[in-house]
């Protein structure tokens, strides 16, 4: 099978995410792969072009032997003119790609060059399928863009071959916006249940590294760090907590780690927030694995937070760590309760429960359940399914 997937994301340097799994995994069962990307990121960029060339990357993720070709089509770095480049250079690629790739399905995860690649495919009789692992509109960065977007959305969904969501409450959302609920599925987040083994790790060499002691108490968040992660806010109740045991580790870049760093210094909080920056994907468990508890403390009442659910949970869960969480609509219809997770009403409630979860010594009981729920998230079983949606469409 020709997969052709088309995303308004950056493939190249963004954490790995549902697509990455599902198509390298897809990739090494001896399925072709080709993924058309988008620079998202370029506005923070230093010294930028004004203008850049069409590119092709050979990329692997998360398996070195899962090569990937990416293409990056030519981008006019202009904001507002960089989705009117979207518009021509995406659908120059994707005609190209169809001719001379000539894939049996093409799945999307962005806005507009899904929009372009759905037309497309309806002219040439190519399933489209759309996958929804965001609320993709509310992560426009320019705000009077997001209702043009979600209108497009619409459009998309009602054109498409079938729309695959992550999680239960964005299959309720997309139906709203049309799609059709025999062509809607919930294809789950899928985890890899031997590389996030606890089993296999320990908590000493990254306690070590960092010089975190035996004892310390790890809160751990790993991701993006956005400004509405609630991260701030955990990190400055640190400071009306005499319990010098509880340390702050946070693996990730992003919008607020500028902040956060100005906390550390402002709070004389050298020893108890540790940001170590991006890190390679297969160190990851081993971060985990040296956590207590890891935390999801996003604001409740931000829109983008309303329907997803990070596969970070699913990793998280998978070594045995009970997550503390806001009651964010999509993580409490997906986990309910007595699964793992512990919800508190808001960011800086999250060292208070934590205190609270250890003291009373819950929290092995905790890290019983998580392991528990994810189980039967096996990617394996993942891919299985997806891969047979696929087949039935063409």
């Amino acid at each position: 099978m020709k997969i052709l997937v088309v995303q308004e994301s950056d493939w190249i340097k963004r954490n790995p995410h549902q697509q990455h799994h599902l198509m390298e995994r897809l990739h090494l069962r001896g399925h072709e792969i080709r993924v058309i990307d988008y620079d998202i990121d370029w506005r923070k960029e230093e010294n930028r072009k004004t203008f850049t060339k069409r590119k092709e990357y050979e990329i692997s993720k998360i398996f070195g032997e899962a090569k990937i070709k990416v293409i990056r089509p030519s981008t006019l770095k202009i904001a507002g003119m960089d989705y009117v480049s979207i518009l021509f250079s995406h659908r120059k690629e994707i005609e190209k790609q169809i001719k001379e790739f000539q894939p049996d399905v093409i799945i999307g995860f962005g806005i507009l060059n899904s929009y372009i690649a759905c037309k497309i495919a309806k002219k040439h009789g190519i399933p489209f399928v759309y996958y929804w692992i965001d609320v993709l509109h509310t992560l426009i960065p320019t705000k009077s863009f997001q209702s043009i977007g979600k209108y497009i959305e619409k459009i998309t969904i009602k054109n498409s071959s079938y729309v695959i969501t992550i999680n239960k409450k964005l299959a309720e959302f997309v139906t709203k916006l049309g799609a059709r609920k025999e062509k809607t599925k919930v294809i789950g987040a899928g985890i890899d249940l031997e590389k996030f083994n606890p089993e296999k790790f320990n908590s000493k060499d990254i306690r070590k590294k960092y010089k975190i002691g035996e004892n310390d108490i790890i809160l751990f968040f790993m991701g993006w760090l956005y400004h509405f992660s609630g991260l701030k806010e955990v990190a400055l109740t640190l400071t009306k907590f005499k319990n010098n045991k509880i340390k702050l580790l946070i693996v990730g870049e992003g919008d607020a780690y500028n902040d956060l760093i100005k906390i550390r210094e402002r709070y004389k909080l050298y020893d108890k927030i540790i940001l170590t920056g991006k890190q390679p994907y297969d160190k990851i468990p081993e971060f985990i694995a040296s956590a207590d508890i890891c935390i999801l403390p996003a604001y409740p009442d931000e829109e983008i937070m309303q329907d997803i659910v990070p596969i970070k949970m699913y990793e998280y869960m998978a070594m045995g760590k009970p997550v503390i969480t806001t009651k964010l609509p999509g993580i409490m219809k997906e986990f309910g309760n007595n699964n793992g997770v512990i919800y508190v009403d808001k960011p800086g409630d999250v060292i208070e429960k934590a205190i609270e979860l250890i003291e009373s010594g819950q929290i092995k009981e905790e890290e019983k359940k998580a392991r528990k729920f994810v189980e039967k998230y096996d990617w394996n079983n993942i891919v299985d399914e997806f891969e047979k949606t696929l087949e039935t469409l063409i």
